[in-house]
């Protein structure tokens, strides 16, 4: 029964987010935002998060659920590429390079932010 229980809560959490990237995707297109839909979502979860209108516990299970299967997300896409060899036969060091250098600038600058925070949180105790 508890399992059932888990499952179910589980289920319902992804729903939620579910439903509130569909909305936010919504108002992005009816409000020609430049902002995509998902980082809307993102944005609106986390300011409801800080700001306790919802607890962690009502979306944790669902949300661990999906950080948990991401990878499986990414597989439509790879597959996908696989339309463009052409592409990549003629340009594919030029876009070889742009992802690492891409890649690396992300690497760097999440690694730069992490230690400035961690520096305030030190100065903060």
């Amino acid at each position: 029964m508890n399992t059932i229980k888990k499952i179910s809560t589980g289920v319902l959490q992804v729903t939620v987010l579910f439903f509130i990237s569909i909305a936010m995707n919504k108002i992005s297109q009816l409000l020609h935002l430049p902002i995509p839909g998902s980082i809307l979502g993102i944005i609106v979860i986390f300011t409801l998060l800080k700001t306790n209108l919802i607890k962690l516990a009502w979306i944790e299970q669902g949300a661990n659920w999906l950080l948990a299967e991401l990878l499986l997300f990414f597989i439509p896409s790879a597959v996908g590429v696989m339309k463009y060899i052409p592409m990549l036969e003629s340009d594919g060091v030029r876009i070889l390079i742009v992802v690492v250098s891409s890649t690396l600038i992300v690497m760097i600058s999440s690694g730069l932010i992490a230690v400035r925070i961690a520096k305030r949180k030190e100065r903060w105790i």
